[in-house]
């Protein structure tokens, strides 16, 4: 379920996906909301484009860390490819 940043209070969130566009971001919205995992999206910026790089807007999905590897088998099993902070 979307929560607010106050549901997590202090908790140091996990980055689980970033959506590009907003019809993947409502849809991961109603995955993760059917799967019962409590989670944060906020906008935030990153660096698209491989010639021509520009900074665009995106919905940067959060978890906490002990849902972290639910949310990610929820995602993978519905064709999401979860955020790897080494690959960016």
């Amino acid at each position: 379920m979307r929560r607010d940043p106050d549901f997590f209070g202090d908790e140091e969130l996990v980055l689980i996906y970033i959506a590009k566009k907003l019809r993947d971001a409502k849809a991961l919205e109603t995955v993760l909301t059917e799967a019962s995992l409590d989670y944060l999206v906020e906008p935030d910026r990153y660096t698209g484009g491989v010639i021509f790089r520009t900074e665009r807007v995106g919905a940067f999905f959060y978890v906490a860390p002990q849902s972290e590897s639910m949310a990610q088998a929820v995602m993978r099993d519905k064709g999401y490819r979860p955020y790897d902070e080494h690959k960016g």
